[in-house]
């Protein structure tokens, strides 16, 4: 049992290493400059007024660590691509998206550490906020994680599925305030009554499991398509 879990330790330590790179746990560290500009923009003035609870989900946590998301993401699948060692991952037994699976389990330790990293420095400098938040951006980083993953699967490319993700985060954040947006944030919507409020929240949050799931379930059927991958 204790070998077993080593094995997998050492697994999603050299999944970490592929995704993010040799210091691959300096990524975890990168959102931190977002929240470092932040304070320095209410120290100096740059911002009128302080931040709130509800600048929290989104503004200072959700986005940098979506961000960080969206990059390990695109790594998952697309960088073996880009490096021509794709190949290599139809060879492991039990199939390729068992190599997908450990990126992914890598890349979201990452994606926890830094939220955890975004959300004490958030409280300490910036704002309180409720545990929710973090659920929050937290679901919004997953699923960029994976639909940046499959955009990289679609068009073979880490700069392409890079771009078109970040196309699509962009228009996340301008509709924070609608259920369908994976930044959907509640504390936006004080005008509604109590029981409006949870239902919009309940749909949003559930929604975003299937449909993160959804993603990453067709993401790993194309994947598995040797013969679409490799040619071209």
């Amino acid at each position: 049992m204790l070998e077993r879990l080593i094995d997998q330790m050492r697994l999603i330590h050299h999944a970490a290493r592929i995704v993010a790179g040799r210091w691959f746990w300096l990524a975890a560290l990168l959102p931190l400059l977002w929240l470092g500009f932040q304070y320095i923009s209410v120290i100096l003035g740059w911002r009128a007024t302080s931040y709130e609870i509800v600048d929290a989900q989104n503004k200072l946590i959700g986005f940098p660590l979506a961000i960080l998301a969206a990059g390990l993401g695109v790594r998952v699948i697309a960088g073996e691509i880009d490096l021509r060692t794709l190949e290599i991952a139809y060879t492991v037994p039990g199939g390729a998206h068992r190599v997908w699976l450990a990126k992914l389990g890598a890349s979201f330790l990452i994606l926890l550490v830094a939220e955890a990293l975004l959300a004490i420095t958030t409280f300490v400098f910036l704002t309180s906020f409720a545990w929710s938040t973090l659920y929050g951006a937290l679901q919004s980083a997953v699923f960029f994680l994976v639909l940046a993953m499959g955009l990289g699967a679609l068009f073979k490319s880490e700069a392409a599925g890079g771009m078109v993700c970040a196309g699509v985060l962009t228009l996340a954040l301008i509709f924070t305030e609608l259920r369908i947006s994976p930044f959907f944030n509640i504390e936006l919507s004080a005008d509604l009554d109590a029981v409006e409020r949870m239902a919009r929240l309940v749909q949003n949050r559930i929604g975003y499991v299937i449909i993160t799931l959804a993603v990453m379930l067709l993401t790993f059927g194309r994947a598995e398509q040797r013969e679409r991958m490799l040619s071209g």
